[in-house]
């Protein structure tokens, strides 16, 4: 695996070699193969459109899904290009816009859990490491395939961002606070949770939705301020993440008021622009039991 590896990465490293412009021009080509002759998942995504925008027309939620493969593979290569790009270039095409923020809270001692969705470049976020004072790391399920596995964690590493199996969550917030080391910490809180982990209900998007409650639980029981992120698309390659607080301590809030707003924060950012959200998502695989 090791020799294949190296292989691919040292290929990929070649086209990421590419400017943003040229890589954009295979994006438009791999537009045309992945909605047109493939159909990437397009019964899954036209469910999805069709159940969370019942008020729009077909021809509308048709229009959002074209606009949302052309916006996915886009993501593909802003995603390839992490592997050979410049601090100075990322600087400019990611940051945040109220950076002021982190400022305070770092002078307050607060670590962070920031909550956002699969919106947006949401890969990008992990080359803002050293943009605030804060140190950045990121949760994710491991991939089943441990080829492309390394090859993401390879790319979400690369700028010194942490990136931390969900499962070692715990340990990793205990190892910063031993080490006394502020970190926000990263959730994409929009995947479906497995089925023996649906303990809450809510509705998402106009449907009966399983959310986790992990951000929620794990911020108050370390009393940490929680923020959401929306990852705003200014342009083709710029992004600006904007932060909203949720609280600045965990422990004083209600029972699911955090789970709750960072989910109705998502659903609004998805409503603004619904073609820049990850439709292809099997988002609504578990249905709820009645009793």
């Amino acid at each position: 695996m090791k020799f294949w590896y190296r292989i691919f990465y040292g290929f990929c490293w070649l086209l990421a070699l590419l400017p943003l412009r040229c890589l954009y021009v295979i994006s438009d080509l791999m537009f045309v193969v992945v909605c047109y002759v493939m159909r990437y998942r397009r019964k899954v995504v036209l469910e999805n459109l069709r159940n969370s925008f019942p008020e729009k027309s077909e021809r509308e939620r048709r229009q959002i899904a074209r606009k949302f493969y052309r916006f996915l593979c886009d993501l593909i290569v802003e995603t390839l290009k992490v592997a050979n790009i410049d601090t100075p270039q990322i600087r400019r095409r990611i940051k945040y816009s109220n950076p002021e923020i982190f400022d305070e809270l770092y002078r307050k001692g607060k670590q962070i859990l920031f909550v956002t969705g699969h919106y947006g470049n949401w890969e990008w976020l992990a080359t803002l490491e050293n943009t605030t004072p804060y140190h950045h790391a990121t949760l994710y399920h491991p991939l089943e395939s441990r080829f492309f596995d390394k090859f993401i964690y390879d790319l979400r590493t690369k700028y010194g961002t942490d990136a931390i199996p969900t499962f070692q969550a715990i340990r990793a917030i205990n190892d910063y606070k031993y080490e006394n080391r502020l970190t926000t910490l990263c959730f994409l809180a929009d995947q479906s949770p497995p089925r023996n982990a649906v303990h809450h209900w809510t509705t998402f998007l106009n449907q009966d939705t399983a959310v986790y409650q992990g951000v929620e639980k794990l911020a108050k029981r370390y009393n940490t301020a929680v923020l959401y992120y929306e990852i705003r698309r200014v342009k083709r390659g710029y992004y600006e993440v904007d932060v909203t607080p949720i609280t600045e301590n965990a422990a004083e809030t209600f029972d699911m008021g955090i789970t709750n707003q960072h989910v109705r924060l998502l659903e609004e950012t998805i409503r603004r622009n619904p073609q820049y959200w990850l439709w292809s998502h099997r988002r609504w695989k578990h249905k709820r039991v009645e009793n």
